[in-house]
């Protein structure tokens, strides 16, 4: 664990959670301003297009040099409530700088005012998009609740007979909304940033009329089976990480491939800490999956990173 990933958990223990309790995420989403408007670092290494798929936003980045012919589906994190941050696009201006790639964000409509039912049909509509520009290789990815929908997204494309991307990168995955593994009780104190009440309640937001154990919102319990290569990132002081193992540990099982980074020391979303030399590594790691190095093959077991 390095020195600034150690003295920038330490500093979130001073930050106000939002999901310590539901009432706390009540007043949060109650004062939260709009989605963060794209950033001077993307602005410096892509062009920005913006497009309406029914009432969402979708942004396109464009990397200025070098495209490398593979398209990037990137779905942000924010606990299904918060807008994208700047912190996604200054994460987002980097990836496109290491790996060439075409980014798309569908700005997704959030909880409580829209549930998940109200995200596929845009999810769907997208991939699409991006199929029939006919890119050399598709990925799918996001961080925390992101990371969820991007893998219901590619579960998705298996369950329709549609092509299955190329690869999904997680990064912090809530894949588990009713975060009941025993195992979350060890990892909870540790964490900075998450409370599990509060995640609860987003998670019941979310699912709307469904079962919060409904694969759609919790896909760790849905069927593992014929996804693409599945390549996460977590850290270690991170309440969601005992539910990446276990979606490690189930995708291994059903005859999948896949690659589970753990980071010693790290926090949830560690990877929009680039001052860290942890979020460099996961960043140039995605990279190289991303543009489809052979050396990114997965692997079955957990790996310290």
């Amino acid at each position: 664990m390095s020195l600034s990933m150690a003295a920038t958990r330490a500093l979130l223990r001073f930050r106000p959670r939002s999901t310590e309790s539901e009432d706390s995420l009540v007043r949060s989403v109650a004062r939260q301003g709009s989605a963060a408007p794209v950033t001077r670092a993307v602005h410096r290494v892509a062009t920005v297009e913006e497009a309406r798929v029914g009432d969402a936003r979708v942004v396109t980045l464009r990397p200025r040099r070098a495209p490398s012919g593979v398209h990037v589906v990137y779905l942000h994190g924010g606990a299904y409530v918060h807008p994208v941050l700047a912190t996604h696009w200054n994460l987002l201006a980097g990836l496109v700088r290491a790996s060439g790639a075409v980014v798309t964000v569908p700005l997704y409509g959030l909880a409580p005012a829209h549930d998940v039912d109200d995200a596929l049909p845009l999810l769907d509509a997208v991939l699409e998009d991006v199929r029939r520009a006919s890119p050399s290789r598709v990925v799918v990815a996001g961080d925390s609740a992101g990371g969820a929908l991007a893998l219901v997204a590619a579960m998705r494309e298996r369950d329709a007979g549609r092509p299955v991307p190329d690869a999904v990168v997680l990064f912090s995955p809530w894949v588990d909304a009713l975060l009941d593994s025993p195992a979350i009780d060890e990892v909870a104190p540790l964490d900075p940033m998450l409370a599990r009440d509060g995640l609860v309640a987003a998670g019941r937001w979310w699912a709307g009329d469904r079962d919060p154990a409904d694969p759609l919102v919790s896909p760790v319990r849905g069927d593992l089976s014929g996804l693409p290569p599945v390549f996460a990132h977590a850290g270690d002081r991170d309440l969601l990480t005992p539910d990446v193992k276990r979606l490690a540990a189930g995708v291994t099982a059903a005859g999948g491939r896949v690659e589970l980074r753990l980071y010693r020391g790290a926090f949830h979303d560690f990877v929009g800490a680039p001052w860290t030399p942890e979020a460099r590594r996961a960043l140039l790691h995605t990279a190289s999956v991303i543009r489809g190095d052979a050396s990114t093959a997965g692997r079955a077991a957990p790996t310290r990173a």
